[in-house]
């Protein structure tokens, strides 16, 4: 039940719970069909989503009143997980690193990169935790952009006390995008 972004190739992109509006969606969906196979239960399936999604809610709108007047749009990310993101925080990307995570981007698409940095005086550069940096600190270099990370929540800890993670780590993608971007 989320439109899927489609990449250069016309590939769709498959984060779109990096977007906090496709996450709301996700979780309802997910009670529903929760709900739709233990009847017994959905009362608190419902009722849990509910909680949850006035959560992200709330994460939504601190979001966008710290976001939306940054004086910064662009970024430039380490691979294609922030589209949905971007899209939903009014962010444009003007480059991606490496379009497939392992896939180095070619000497040509280094040079590419670099020359969208120094044109649009772009000053951050945003990789993941998950994978090496090698690529976007050799553009830093180049252009004296820094090198930030952004997380697109692909883990997490399976523990009941990182029950909120995709909560904390939203909060910490805000706070590095208001440093990253002032």
């Amino acid at each position: 039940d989320i439109p899927l972004l489609k990449d250069e190739a016309g590939e769709e992109n498959p984060h779109g719970w990096v977007s906090i509006s496709n996450a709301m969606r996700q979780t309802s969906n997910i009670a529903e069909a929760l709900a739709a196979m233990d009847a017994a239960h959905a009362d608190k399936y419902k009722s849990n989503a509910a909680k949850y999604n006035d959560k992200l809610a709330s994460l939504q709108s601190k979001m966008h009143q710290e976001l939306d007047n940054l004086p910064s749009k662009e970024i430039i990310t380490f691979h294609e997980a922030f589209p949905y993101f971007a899209q939903e925080f009014n962010l444009k990307i003007a480059a991606v690193i490496e379009r497939e995570p392992g896939a180095e981007p070619t000497p040509k698409e280094m040079e590419e990169t670099i020359e969208k940095i120094r044109t649009a005086k772009i000053k951050a550069l945003f990789a993941e935790p998950q994978y090496p940096v090698k690529a976007a600190e050799a553009i830093a270099r180049e252009t004296g952009a820094k090198v930030y990370t952004l997380n697109p929540a692909v883990t997490g800890e399976a523990k009941p006390e990182a029950i909120d993670d995709y909560l904390t780590i939203m909060q910490q993608n805000l706070e590095v995008l208001k440093s990253a971007l002032q």
